[in-house]
This record gives C-alpha cells, structure tokens and sequence, in this order.
C-alpha cells in the first residue's frame, strides 16, 4: 500500500507509505522512522489526508506500542508542536 503524504512544488514525499510497508515487513522501527520524516514534512507543508496516513501507520503498529520507537512517534505525534502546526493551516 503505498500513501503519498505531501506534494510540494512537484515533489512527492512518500514517507508514511514506506512506513505502511516495513510495519507489513515486521520493522517497526523503520516503520516509525518513516512515519517521523512525514511529520518532518507535514510541518513544513501541511496535508490533512498526509497526517491520516501517519495516524494509519500508527495505528498499524499497535501491536509494537510498548517499544521506544513507537513510544517517541506517539510523542512527535501527540505533541504540542503537531497539534500547533495542524491548527495553523
């Protein structure tokens, strides 16, 4: 399943659906590597359907939820800084 998470002057950033991918892999860690860098994005150029992606993978990886890696995305991705950036668009 591959999500596109941001277009930005042509560019294409496919980061949360690379996620989706090494989550299906069994790499959560890769998974919430991927799932950050579209954070990265989103708070330089917002995408309300991006952020659903990343919330999916999230999701996804539930049955990982007491690991760190997914421990700091629900950090990044529960945090203020999220919440500020999805509010300023």
């Amino acid at each position: 399943m591959v999500f596109d998470v941001v277009e930005d002057a042509g560019a294409e950033g496919d980061f949360a659906g690379e996620g989706s991918n090494e989550r299906s892999a069994g790499d959560p860690e890769a998974a919430c590597g991927y799932a950050l860098a579209a954070l990265d994005q989103l708070a330089r150029t917002w995408y309300a359907m991006g952020m659903d992606r990343v919330r999916e993978v999230r999701r996804a990886l539930a049955p990982h939820q007491h690991e760190q890696c997914v421990r700091d995305l629900d950090d990044r991705l529960y945090g203020w800084s999220t919440t500020v950036s999805a509010l300023a668009r």
